[in-house]
């Protein structure tokens, strides 16, 4: 089975700001449970999902490497921006602006920059 550019490029951008949005509902309920109310239902709702969505960025990580040539420095910045909240969604807006979600990349071609998008 094949796996198209476009394909993968939305798959990335669903499941990086997926996993962003469950940062935020981790957070929020760590908010609850630590400061305001002692109630631990967010983190048990939100922890498990963001644990999955935590897992299946790096997988569409490794997959979007695969099909778009991702560098290894590249795959690396992606991989390491699964750790500090929200930053998946920053790489996936540096990675958008950058032509690295637009396709795959011929091996030392830097992609060019749009000047209307700086």
């Amino acid at each position: 089975m094949q796996i198209s550019p476009a394909q993968a490029r939305l798959a990335f951008r669903v499941i990086a700001i997926s996993e962003a949005v469950t940062w935020a509902g981790l957070l929020m309920g760590m908010l609850f449970k630590y400061v305001i109310s002692d109630d631990a239902r967010g983190v048990q709702v939100f922890g498990p999902l963001h644990g999955a969505m935590f897992l299946a960025y790096v997988a569409a990580v490794l997959l979007t490497r695969w099909v778009m040539r991702w560098s290894y420095p590249v795959t690396l910045a992606a991989l390491v921006c699964s750790i500090p909240p929200f930053a998946s969604l920053l790489f996936e807006m540096w990675a958008d602006r950058t032509g690295r979600l637009s396709g795959p990349i011929a091996p030392g071609v830097v992609p060019e920059r749009d000047p209307a998008s700086v």
